[in-house]
């Protein structure tokens, strides 16, 4: 029992060979190793894993391990990013997206505000001339009217006026029409106004007696005037009705042409 050593018990020399055949350095593995970077740190680090294929990793089945590919692939293969990555972490996204957000609403906003179509005012003006004559034959009256009017575009475009149509009624009989085809071209807010002119003949035996009756200091004949006025604008067509009435003169040409705008002298 004496002369046997337990086979468990090494003498000091046989653990110091063993101590350093444990874990053995590898300094090409090791300088392999180093080559490779994390793609947040360097987006051209790349390196063959030909020593750790060996004994730990396989190659890839796309570059065969030399870490590039032929260019005819560039546009048929996908690469994969790790969730990590930084490049999936822009910065500046919430400004970015409130920036262009704003942009828009800003953008849209002008949009409605200038392009929103608002309303054409139409207003009669009055009677600006008038001349009437007389046919005892068939006791009739010709009337020749002269009248005004005023028109305003609050639109932020041109505005084009193509066509006027006017009807003269005397005691619901329409005793007078025109139609008058015009071009005006009206900027943005803008005002203008149109003369137009229609030739009325009153077939009526009572206003006959009163046009040329000479006791009568006055005499009027009230007419009834329906328009329609017919504009364009943004490749849109609209008609603007009004309505006018208007007392005229029948008895001579009192009713004169008079100045739209009276200058301060």
């Amino acid at each position: 029992m004496g002369g046997k050593l337990s086979p468990f018990w090494k003498t000091p020399d046989q653990k110091e060979r063993e101590g350093k055949l444990i874990l053995p350095r590898q300094p090409d593995a090791e300088g392999e190793i180093a080559n490779y970077a994390s793609i947040n740190d360097s987006a051209t680090s790349c390196a063959p894993c030909a020593g750790i294929a060996r004994r730990s990793c396989v190659n890839c089945p796309t570059c065969q391990g030399t870490g590039r590919i032929p260019r005819e692939q560039e546009k048929q293969l996908v690469a994969l990013i790790p969730y990590g990555d930084q490049r999936l972490k822009p910065r500046r996204t919430k400004l970015y997206v409130c920036v262009a957000v704003t942009i828009c609403l800003l953008t849209t906003s002008l949009s409605i505000f200038f392009l929103f179509p608002r309303s054409v005012t139409v207003l009669p003006a009055g009677l600006n001339a008038s001349s009437a004559g007389f046919n005892a034959t068939t006791a009739s009256i010709c009337l020749n009217m002269t009248n005004m009017l005023n028109i305003t575009n609050n639109n932020f475009y041109l505005v084009t006026v193509v066509q006027l149509d006017i009807e003269v009624l005397h005691q619901s009989l329409v005793v007078g029409k025109t139609t008058m085809k015009t071009l005006l071209n009206m900027s943005p807010l803008q005002s203008s106004q149109i003369y137009y002119t229609v030739a009325s003949r009153i077939l009526d035996d009572n206003t006959y007696n009163i046009c040329t009756w000479t006791k009568v200091k006055v005499h009027n004949v009230l007419l009834h005037i329906q328009g329609t006025l017919t504009c364009t604008y943004l490749c849109h067509s609209e008609q603007l009705a009004f309505e006018d009435y208007q007392y005229v003169d029948c008895r001579g040409n009192a009713t004169l042409p008079h100045l739209l705008y009276h200058r301060v002298p």
